[in-house]
C-alpha cells in the first residue's frame, strides 16, 4: 500500500508498506520546479521483486558481515550468505522485503513497525522495530529509528534511498558536488569486507572534506574505488553521538542541495556502480552506472567480527535509537 507525507513548501514523500520503501521524494529546484529526486519504480508491484534496495529500510544488519557469521556470548551464528560467501543488508529476505505496519500520525508523519522473529535470517532474538518518517515545515525528511529485543542480538539499521538531485531518470550524478565531514574511511578487501583498519582520506580520491564532484576522481585507480568499480565506502564520521551535520550534496544544474544530519558514527557512500541498464524507473528511463548516489548513516559494517569497531550488540532492557535528517533546499535559498 502507498502512503504520502507532505508539507506546504513543495516537499512530499511517497512510501510503501513493503520494505518501508521510499518511492518518491518531490522537491523544488532553484526555479520552483518540482521533481522526484530518488530512484524507484512506477508501480508498487515492482517493489515485491528483487531490486537493489531502492528506498528500502535495511536490516537487521546494514552492510556486510564476513563469511555470513559472527559469535555472540560464546555462540556462533550462521546467517544467510547473499553476497558471495558473505552476508549483506539483512539477507535473502531482510527488512526490505517485509510488510511493515503503517500508522499515520498526521499528514506529515507516519510510524512504521515490524517484529522480526527469533532466528530470522539467522539472527538471534525477537526484535521489535519502529521507524518514524516525518516531513517538517523546513523541508526536512526525518527518520527516527527505535528497537528492542528479548535476547542479545546485533543490529544496524539504515535507509537505502538512491538520490539524483537533477531528478529521477535525468542521468549521471558525477557532476554533483559532495562534501563529507569525515577524515577516515574503513579499509576493505576485494570482497568489500572491512580489514579492521581505518584509512586517513586526506589528499586521497576518498577525501570529500572539501567539496568535490563525485566523478572527478572516481576513476583514480585507488584500491577502494577499483574493488567497488566506483565509490562504495563507509566513512567514519567526525563528531557524535549527538545529531550533527555530516554531509552535503549539491547539483549545480538544478540548484538542489541535500544536507544530511545524523546521530550515527558512520555513513555509506555508494555511487550506483552496479546499475547496469537492466532496470527501468518511474520515468520510463533505464538506470545506468552512476545515475544516483546513496548517503546512508549507520553503524560500522562487519562490526560483530571487528573487535576494534564500536559494538552493535543490543541486549534485553536496552533500546536502539538513531536519527537521520535529510534536508532539502536550493542555492536560491528556497
Amino acid at each position: 500500500m502507498k502512503y504520502m507525507l507532505s508539507n506546504d513548501r513543495g516537499l512530499s514523500v511517497e512510501f510503501l508498506d513493503i520494505g518501508g520503501c521510499i518511492k518518491a521524494i518531490a522537491s523544488p529546484d532553484r526555479n520552483g520546479q518540482i521533481a522526484n529526486v530518488v530512484l524507484g519504480f512506477a508501480t508498487e508491484e515492482e517493489y515485491h521483486r528483487d531490486h537493489p534496495y531502492f528506498g528500502a529500510l535495511v536490516g537487521r544488519f546494514s552492510g556486510r558481515i564476513a563469511r555470513a557469521q559472527f559469535e555472540l556470548e560464546g555462540v556462533r551464528y550462521q546467517l544467510s550468505a547473499n553476497n558471495g560467501r558473505n552476508h549483506i543488508a539483512g539477507g535473502l529476505r531482510g527488512f526490505d522485503k517485509q510488510l511493515w505496519r503503517v500508522e499515520m500520525l498526521s499528514e506529515s508523519a507516519a510510524r512504521l513497525s515490524y517484529s522480526s522473529p527469533d532466528g530470522e535470517e539467522g539472527f538471534p532474538g525477537r526484535l521489535d522495530v519502529t521507524v518514524t518518517y516525518s516531513v517538517t515545515a523546513d523541508n526536512v525528511l526525518r527518520l527516527d529509528y527505535e528497537a528492542v529485543t528479548d535476547a542479545a542480538t546485533v543490529l544496524n539499521l539504515t535507509n537505502h534511498s538512491y538520490f539524483n538531485l537533477g531528478g529521477e531518470g535525468s542521468g549521471s550524478v558525477e557532476g554533483h558536488i559532495l562534501t563529507v565531514d569525515a577524515s577516515e574511511v574503513i579499509e576493505v578487501d576485494s570482497e568489500l569486507i572491512p580489514t579492521g583498519r581505518l584509512l586517513n582520506v586526506v589528499g586521497s580520491p576518498l577525501d570529500f572534506c572539501q567539496p568535490f564532484a563525485i566523478g572527478a576522481r572516481i576513476r583514480s585507480g585507488h584500491p577502494l574505488t577499483k574493488f567497488a568499480k566506483g565509490y562504495d565506502c563507509s566513512f567514519v564520521l567526525n563528531g557524535g553521538p549527538e545529531l550533527r551535520h555530516v554531509a552535503r550534496a549539491y547539483d549545480p544544474l538544478s540548484g538542489r542541495i541535500l544536507d544530511v544530519e545524523t546521530t550515527e558514527p558512520s555513513m555509506a557512500f555508494y555511487s550506483g556502480n552496479f546499475l547496469d541498464g537492466s532496470l527501468v524507473g518511474a520515468s520510463g528511463r533505464q538506470y545506468r552506472q552512476g545515475d544516483a548516489f546513496t548517503l546512508e548513516p549507520r553503524r560500522l559494517p562487519d562490526s560483530p567480527n571487528q573487535p576494534t569497531f564500536p559494538t552493535t550488540v543490543l541486549r534485553p532492557g536496552e533500546k536502539y535509537q538513531a536519527t537521520t535528517i535529510y534536508r532539502f533546499s536550493t542555492d536560491s535559498g528556497r
